[in-house]
């Protein structure tokens, strides 16, 4: 595959886990629970792929930018349903949320372990 579609797959899987997880932090009715958890986690194995694909077809190997990225990844496709059972603590869980994502953009962009972008 190209570049291109594993870029796409990538960053729109993203955006719509983020949008997803937040979500659940609007309206952590449990009726929609099980919708929720389902699209969290094929959004999830969906940016997986496409981030996996990303580092095959780039051939940079395992830098310690991507290991930040797949613990940013981790929390933030388990923190969807953290909302439905805790949801008194979803302030916190949204915090947790926001930090996790400036994590994992700045990592990109900073390359953490590696030296910036030229």
């Amino acid at each position: 595959m190209k570049i291109h579609i594993y870029q796409i797959l990538h960053v729109v899987s993203m955006i719509l886990l983020v949008a997803f997880v937040f979500q659940a932090f609007a309206n952590p009715d449990p009726k929609n629970r099980k919708r929720t958890m389902m699209l969290t986690g094929i959004l999830a194995l969906i940016m997986l792929i496409g981030g996996f694909g990303l580092i095959t077809v780039m051939k940079i190997g395992f830098p310690l930018w991507i290991i930040i990225k797949l613990v940013c990844w981790f929390g933030l496709a388990s923190i969807g349903g953290m909302a439905y059972r805790m949801p008194g603590k979803i302030p916190a869980l949204t915090a947790v949320t926001i930090v996790l994502i400036v994590i994992a953009v700045s990592s990109v962009y900073l390359r953490f372990g590696q030296g910036a972008l030229e």
